[in-house]
């Protein structure tokens, strides 16, 4: 019988959840993995993957965990909190806006006030 845990929680571990959630969900992207691939191998069901993805405090921790070892084995819940996977360093150089071109000389010119 599945049991609802969001009343027993106060808003501060809702929101962890739901950063754990977002960092699990990050770091899927990062290793470009599709969601249901993880699901996949960490023997889920691609709902129950979205529901960890979205901080789902109904979700056990070993669905959490294999979750986790889907997606990168070997990374602890606590270097995914820490945010120390490689994976997650290039994701963030790939999302950072760069120029197309330098700017010229008039541009930067105009640019400093």
């Amino acid at each position: 019988m599945k049991r609802d845990e969001t009343p027993l929680m106060t808003p501060a571990l809702l929101a962890e959840a739901t950063v754990i959630g977002q960092k699990l969900a990050r770091l899927r992207m990062a290793r470009r993995i599709r969601q249901a691939d993880a699901a996949a191998r960490a023997g889920l069901s691609r709902s129950t993957a979205s529901l960890i993805e979205h901080g789902d405090p109904g979700r056990t921790l070993a669905q959490v965990l294999r979750y986790l070892d889907a997606v990168a084995p070997g990374l602890t819940l606590l270097a995914l909190l820490q945010d120390e996977d490689p994976a997650l360093r290039a994701l963030q150089v790939r999302e950072t806006t760069r120029r197309a071109r330098p700017l010229s000389q008039a541009e930067l010119k105009d640019l400093d006030f």
